[in-house]
């Protein structure tokens, strides 16, 4: 079996014990971006399993819209991602 060759660790664990993988990530062609999505790529970067430029690299992302993401799970959690509750944690 061949692996490919990639930069960082191939599995993190999180901090509650569960163990993310690269197969966790959401696809690289990727255009809608639902909550959890964004939440598996946020928590990706957070624990180191993908690189912040990589990840703006993959999906194509601009870094302020993964920086918004970061900064919304840290402030409120990951339900601060959903779109439909952006109103309740957006700053007036």
């Amino acid at each position: 079996m061949y692996l490919k060759k990639v930069e960082g660790p191939r599995a993190v664990t999180l901090p509650d014990g569960s163990i993310m993988t690269r197969a966790d990530l959401p696809p690289h062609t990727t255009r809608r971006w639902v909550a959890s999505r964004k939440a598996a790529v946020v928590r990706g970067v957070i624990y180191g399993l993908i690189a912040e430029k990589d990840a703006q690299e993959m999906y194509a992302l601009s870094p302020e819209e993964l920086a918004e993401w970061m900064r919304a799970v840290a402030d409120h959690g990951e339900a601060a991602l959903k779109a439909t509750a952006l109103q309740r944690y957006r700053q007036p």
